[in-house]
């Protein structure tokens, strides 16, 4: 029976999380109580308790992926975007019955494996205009309930597995994919 291989984050790694989660929650902290110079050994203790559970219940990812804060505030963008286009899709749609409807299925065969981010990734496609994944299909395909398949689909959900994948920057499980993406890459 073979042995199995698990990936543990170095100690620094750990140090360099605890201490940035550590600081982002003792900011949190000062902006809450408005930044009095009284809060601040309570603050220091709050944050030091709050890094320690966090590390408890969300370690650190273990392939070392870490997220592009600025990728993911353009994703965020890009989101809010898509799934106001989405809502306004839906509304014309019913108000003008006449657009062309070719409702079918696409599968598309994502490059993230079964994990958090797959999760999110299926999480955000559900708000593009006209689609909504409808759940697996082997091999290792989603299918995607469209209302009109005559679109470029498939193309569009690559464009957003592309996103995703530069802002999460090999974390949440995405560091799996073998070939580093970039945005645009389908």
């Amino acid at each position: 029976m073979p042995a199995t291989h698990t990936v543990t984050p170095s100690g620094r790694w750990k140090w360099r999380t605890a201490f940035s989660r550590g600081a982002g929650y003792f900011a949190l902290w000062m902006v809450i109580v408005g930044g009095k110079s009284a809060d601040f050994a309570p603050g220091l203790g709050a944050a030091a308790l709050a890094a320690w559970l966090s590390l408890r219940l969300m370690p650190p990812d273990p392939c070392g992926g870490e997220v592009r804060w600025w990728a993911a505030i353009g994703l965020l963008a890009h989101f809010a975007k898509v799934s106001v286009l989405a809502g306004l899709d839906v509304a014309r749609r019913t108000l003008a019955p006449r657009l062309r409807l070719d409702p079918a299925f696409v599968h598309y065969r994502p490059h993230l494996p079964p994990s958090d981010a797959r999760s999110l990734f299926l999480a955000m496609t559900s708000q593009m205009p006209g689609t909504i994944p409808s759940g697996p299909v082997p091999p290792d395909a989603i299918a995607y309930h469209c209302l009109d398949a005559s679109r470029p689909v498939a193309s569009e959900l690559a464009m957003e597995e592309s996103r995703l994948l530069d802002a999460l920057g090999g974390a949440l499980g995405s560091a799996a994919i073998g070939v580093p993406r970039t945005q645009g890459d389908p």
